[in-house]
């Protein structure tokens, strides 16, 4: 065994070098901004106690506890350009309190002007840049918190909803929701708050993407509304929605199996599909619009090691749609829509989001919105630092999991120096690190107002 020995000086480290870079985007989002409408209160900014929030959150810490570390911690302060760090307390009771203030709107858009600022890369799939949306569970079981309910996964907790645009997946919506809320209550009113935020960002086709909660005739005639205004514009957005089989669609076999008979394909011996396109009328508040349906139905004789099945087995799907391809090509668009539950992973596992701190309601989705723009920070430091020239050693890929950043950019240590009015952070022989925040730095800075 080595002998080790333990030594303290006066010099000033720090384990989270990559607070720079979250200091600098949190900066660009306009945080400061807060501070103009409410005022600072017992020595305390309200933009202190956010950015103090968003630090734990970027980090990957979500409890008000963690931020009792930090309140010694000089470049905890220093990076994230606070006057002063707040207590458990303090932040406990100054979130519950800017949550009764309905902040939420405010801190989506500071979300989206970071990524309007950075010029963030938005990669299209197949000409269309996907925005989807959709509901997932967080389980908070054994809790007493102000809207905790059963969930569709059978768990008692939250269903927020969220909304991601292009392969990187940014965050455009993030809001919670009581666990026994059905998807699409309230999803009109979401698609009206991010459809123009993914128009701004984005000049190329958007398609939407959704699963078969959303399948309501109001919902439909929204999204043909917003594919009209896009083409009013000289624009293009299209959708597609899984079709939700009501229970008579799936009683009333005999017609399906009526309408396939000239559409059969055998995919392999026992198993065989049909695929046809349907046109059907919808009408809300007395306007008609007719709506295209992908529809498929496969027909199970034997199973796939070939043993016969007493009576055939039917499968009926369907996916409403505005794109002008193939059923082959719309089925194979809606399945890459399940790439979102990586997104919803990292946001409850990564960001430590899975249990919310608060047992206020009105609290926790304050703190989902903060999670949002944490979220977006972190995907902007992996798009920008980890899959370029520079990136530390790793496989290739699209995007980073926001572990992996935290790993990689965030956790990293160094030694903090002050110098003629400026901070420098010492990297020692981590030279690699080193190039890839230096130019994070450099690429994220921008002459800039505030946004609010």
């Amino acid at each position: 065994m080595p002998n080790v020995k333990f030594h303290a000086s006066r010099r000033t480290l720090t384990s989270h070098a990559g607070l720079s870079i979250i200091g600098q985007c949190i900066e660009i989002a306009g945080v400061d901004s807060i501070d103009g409408r409410f005022p600072t209160t017992l020595g305390m900014r309200n933009s202190d106690v956010l950015k103090s929030y968003l630090g734990l959150l970027c980090l990957g810490m979500s409890d008000y506890d963690a931020i009792e570390n930090f309140r010694s911690d000089k470049p905890f302060k220093q990076l994230l350009t606070l006057q002063k760090v707040p207590s458990t307390a303090t932040l406990r009771q100054r979130l519950e309190k800017l949550a009764a203030n309905d902040l939420q709107a405010r801190i989506a858009a500071w979300s989206t002007t970071l990524l309007s600022l950075a010029e963030v890369p938005i990669t299209a799939e197949k000409g269309h840049v996907c925005l989807d949306i959709d509901t997932f569970v967080m389980d908070n079981s054994n809790s007493s918190k102000e809207g905790v309910s059963r969930t569709y996964q059978k768990v008692d907790g939250y269903t927020p909803i969220a909304a991601y645009l292009g392969n990187e997946g940014w965050c455009l919506g993030l809001e919670l929701r009581p666990g026994k809320q059905h998807t699409m209550k309230e999803s009109n009113a979401f698609l009206e708050r991010v459809m123009p935020r993914a128009r701004g960002l984005t000049e190329q086709p958007i398609l939407l993407r959704e699963d078969s909660g959303f399948d309501s005739k109001a919902h439909l005639a929204l999204i043909e509304q917003h594919c009209q205004a896009f083409a009013d514009d000289g624009r293009q957005l299209d959708y597609i929605v899984k079709w939700n089989p009501r229970d008579s669609a799936k009683a009333d076999q005999d017609t399906w199996r009526a309408v396939a008979a000239d559409y059969w394909e055998e995919l392999r011996p026992g198993k065989r599909q049909a695929l046809w396109v349907q046109s059907v009328s919808i009408t809300v508040d007395q306007v008609e619009h007719v709506v295209k349906r992908v529809m498929r139905l496969v027909e199970r004789t034997a199973d796939r090691d070939g043993q016969l099945l007493l009576e055939p087995e039917y499968e009926l799907e369907g996916w409403w749609t505005s794109l002008d391809e193939a059923p082959e090509a719309v089925i194979q668009r809606y399945k890459a829509h399940a790439t979102h539950e990586q997104f919803h992973s990292e946001i409850k596992t990564d960001l430590d989001l899975e249990r919310l701190p608060s047992g206020k309601f009105a609290t926790n989705d304050l703190i989902l919105h903060l999670a949002q723009l944490a979220y977006n920070i972190l995907r902007l430091m992996g798009q920008l630092g980890m899959t370029g020239e520079l990136s530390p050693v790793r496989h290739p890929a699209k995007r980073r999991r926001i572990r992996t950043v935290l790993q990689e950019l965030v956790h990293r240590a160094a030694l903090v120096i002050h110098r003629a009015r400026q901070i420098i952070l010492d990297f020692g022989q981590d030279i690699g690190r080193m190039a890839v925040l230096n130019t994070l730095r450099a690429r994220l800075r921008y002459p800039r107002e505030s946004p609010c």
